[in-house]
């Protein structure tokens, strides 16, 4: 199964997505091809919009399977999708980042006393989209992003940008740089490199709200995709799946070892060095942004599916199982990586399916 970019084009426009859930798979290991048919009844997530398009590969392996059960995924940010589900107006919240300090015990409250489990479904590069005229190849580090985005760095032609593009004609535009308006885990994400990497010329606050000076502000992945399309001199930062989309030329990032192209599988090797932080079937992750081995490409998320371990009521608990075994299948996955994301898989893959298997 393999995601066209004609069926990403129609649901990233959409605010709500309609899935249909897999039948119940109570096998840890499971890689299974296909979702099982059979199961009824109707489930509510939301949150991350980086993985919206992953979701829409997801709808259509569902609905073709299980005509009588849908999920509604509204792609709202991976903020509004946390206090969703902590305020259980949904089953389970898709975040471009694991439960913060603070949420934790809100999602357990929701969880009826029981844990929340950050389970890793979806990862991807953060690109660096840029539109300006007669540039096909572009090279950035971590200071110039960090200048650009705090608006201490106005032209594309400053010194600093092109010491890292010798024999490019930057043109001597002010740059329009575009940033996330909503509570966004790729904006999380995209902080905490910037803070890893350049914490004397990025010296903010990280976390889901963009506080930088300046740029604009864009709802959603697709939003700051649109923008820079539209916007001549621009640049934003937004999941790799959504400048294939938009037909969108993407920097390179060089963090110190050379200049590594936004990629899956540069990204991939980010990810796949990363180790869990979390505890028992929670998955959270500890990420490497300071990489700089010029193959692995630093600035990656993970989406994680938020869900309880124990605590829902019984019938959405077998539903969100069934959701999540086929999320975590080799089909699901496999059917990423032609979309610009980056699957999960190895050891890590077999956890998430330990996890899913402990819904209950």
């Amino acid at each position: 199964m393999k995601i066209t970019r004609i069926a990403i084009a129609t649901v990233a426009i959409a605010t709500t997505l309609s899935l249909t859930a897999c039948g119940s798979d109570n096998n840890a290991s499971s890689s299974a091809s296909a979702p099982a048919g059979g199961v009824t009844g109707a489930l509510k997530a939301s949150g991350s919009s980086a993985q919206k398009n992953a979701m829409a590969e997801w709808v259509n392996a569902f609905q073709t399977a299980n005509p009588g059960a849908t999920i509604d995924y509204q792609a709202n940010g991976s903020g509004a999708g946390v206090q969703d589900f902590i305020n259980a107006q949904t089953d389970f919240a898709g975040s471009d980042s694991a439960l913060k300090p603070e949420e934790v015990a809100g999602a357990a409250a929701r969880c009826a006393g029981n844990n929340a489990i950050d389970i890793p479904m979806v990862g991807g590069a953060i690109a660096l989209a840029y539109n300006i005229d007669g540039v096909d190849s572009l090279v950035l580090d971590p200071k110039t992003t960090a200048g650009i985005f705090t608006g201490k760095i106005t032209k594309w032609n400053d010194p600093a940008i092109a010491a890292l593009n010798a024999g490019v004609a930057l043109p001597a535009a002010t740059i329009a740089s575009f940033h996330r308006s909503d509570s966004s885990g790729t904006t999380d994400n995209f902080t905490k490199w910037l803070i890893a990497t350049t914490p004397d010329t990025y010296t903010l606050a990280g976390g889901k709200d963009w506080v930088a000076p300046g740029g604009q502000g864009a709802k959603g992945s697709d939003g700051v995709a649109s923008s820079v399309a539209s916007t001549k001199n621009s640049i934003g930062y937004m999941e790799l799946s959504f400048v294939q989309t938009q037909n969108l030329k993407a920097a390179k990032i060089d963090n110190g070892g050379g200049a590594v192209e936004a990629t899956s599988d540069a990204a991939a090797k980010t990810i796949a060095a990363a180790t869990v932080k979390g505890t028992g079937n929670d998955l959270a992750l500890n990420i490497d942004r300071t990489v700089a081995d010029g193959a692995s490409y630093p600035i990656v998320l993970v989406t994680y599916e938020i869900t309880c371990e124990k605590g829902l009521d019984a019938a959405q608990a077998a539903l969100v199982k069934s959701f999540l075994t086929y999320t975590s299948s080799d089909e699901a996955q496999g059917a990423l990586s032609g979309a610009g994301y980056v699957p999960i898989t190895g050891d890590l893959l077999t956890k998430v399916r330990a996890s899913v298997a402990a819904i209950s």
